[in-house]
């Protein structure tokens, strides 16, 4: 979750008791005056900022003893463990100075008893290679082009292939995201047994498969990242245009993906895709406060109020895209290619100044790059714009034998709303009563429903 911003006035100290009163006939004695000092927090408020600490914390205390313990299952459970102790300790003696710190430090220490237990200490540490009682955690790597981690070996450890996607992504969330089951069930529109079963499995598998927690390198690197960048574009994209459900929206999903991407970006500056994802779902983010009515219903993109894009979040991602664009050495990505669709109709300030030309290009690099039947649609819908609805309509014919686009309910979208601008209105009509019954959105039912129902 992203931190919220601090607001201009704080609110009053909590009000303190006032004192027992005294009997006149009994005065009490003076008493030197005593420092000031802050009252403690209450105990409803301590256990408030141990859940937001812990929250925050979370992914990086469970990076940190995966490394000692070589189990992400284990090490969720001692950071748990530290979790309750601070339930335990804090509200009798105090928030600590450092609680992110505090945290790990007992989390560590919680895994170097297990570790004790369980193993024979002196061969453990010739393992190892370090006494972990003693040794602080690693504050960097000293190779600069080494990349050592902790939270790195996280996220490549939570994508690992060997996990399916559905798996990577309840897990991701999860370790990475601080979400509990049943947020994720909440999210993803399952039932919570079904996302439980995953994340136990996927940690099962782990286990027994000896995933090695490490980030890969060479090719080996190249192939898992592009697991860990869909699996991250895949919890945006349920954000931003929800698959079923009564929300086209779903704003939180949105935000925890965007704050992984930006971890991620921090963790490996020299890649250039890293920063594409990072650039395309800044940029994407930007729209959501117009891309939504009063009444929760979709805008689709020419009708939004372009002044509520966040420009803000637009700068953010044409930053990121510059330096997907200046580490890129080779052919361009599929996630720098769409940031870069991306940032034209950022750049546009109306529906009708958007460089389609130039998007239809880019929507023929990345079909080149990363063929898909889905980039095809989304390049038929530019030329659309650029070269006008009929020369569109041949590409999108092209598309229904696809089996992929079977049950693609924007394939009969895109295809009506092409057949309505050359005036053939019967045949939009009957597009877009397909397309209904194909989503699983009801807003994006409602919205296909009244584009079938407009008059000729």
């Amino acid at each position: 979750m992203t931190p919220q911003p601090t607001p201009a006035s704080q609110p009053p100290p909590d009000p303190q008791p006032a004192p027992a009163s005294q009997s006149p006939s009994e005065p009490q004695p003076a008493e030197a005056p005593q420092p000031a000092s802050p009252p403690p927090p209450r105990p409803d408020r301590t256990a408030e900022v141990i859940e937001t600490v812990f929250r925050m914390e979370s992914p990086r205390i469970i990076a940190g003893v995966a490394r000692v313990v070589r189990d992400v299952g284990i090490a969720e459970e001692l950071a748990q463990d530290a979790l309750v102790a601070a339930l335990e300790q804090w509200p009798r003696d105090g928030v600590p100075d450092n609680p992110g710190a505090w945290l790990m430090s007992t989390a560590r220490h919680r895994a170097v008893d297990l570790v004790r237990r369980r193993e024979n200490y002196a061969r453990k540490l010739a393992e190892i290679g370090r006494d972990l009682s003693e040794t602080a955690p690693p504050q960097g790597p000293a190779d600069p082009d080494d990349i050592d981690d902790d939270l790195l070996r996280l996220v490549f450890t939570a994508c690992h292939p060997v996990l399916s996607t559905e798996a990577r992504t309840a897990l991701t969330l999860r370790l990475l995201g601080g979400l509990t089951t049943t947020e994720i069930a909440r999210a993803f529109l399952v039932p919570e047994p079904t996302v439980a079963q995953r994340i136990v499995r996927a940690k099962r598998t782990l286990a027994t498969q000896n995933v090695a927690f490490e980030v890969p390198h060479g090719p080996d690197r190249e192939a898992r990242l592009g697991s860990v960048l869909d699996v991250i574009y895949l919890i945006f994209n349920e954000g931003y245009a929800a698959t079923a459900g009564d929300d086209w929206l779903r704003p939180s999903l949105c935000e925890d993906a965007l704050r992984l991407a930006r971890v991620l970006s921090g963790l490996m500056p020299k890649e250039p895709e890293v920063h594409g994802l990072t650039a395309l779902l800044e940029l994407q983010a930007s729209r959501t406060a117009a891309r939504t009515g009063p009444s929760g219903e979709p805008v689709l993109l020419k009708d939004q109020n372009r002044s509520r894009w966040n420009r803000m979040l637009i700068a953010r991602g044409i930053t990121a895209l510059g330096r997907a664009e200046a580490t890129s050495s080779g052919a361009p990505g599929p996630y720098l290619l769409q940031a870069a669709i991306a940032a034209c109709h950022a750049h546009a300030y109306t529906y009708a100044e958007t460089d389609w030309s130039r998007i239809a290009t880019l929507y023929g690099l990345l079909a080149a790059r990363s063929p898909s039947p889905v980039v095809e649609l989304n390049r038929a819908v530019a030329v659309s714009m650029s070269e006008g609805p009929a020369a569109a309509l041949v590409l999108v014919d092209a598309l229904t034998g696809d089996p992929a686009l079977r049950d693609y309910h924007l394939l009969p979208s895109v295809r009506g709303d092409l057949l309505a601008r050359l005036g053939r209105t019967a045949e939009a009509r009957a597009e877009f009563e397909r397309a209904a019954s194909l989503t699983r959105n009801e807003r994006e039912r409602d919205l296909l429903l009244r584009r079938a129902a407009e008059p000729s």
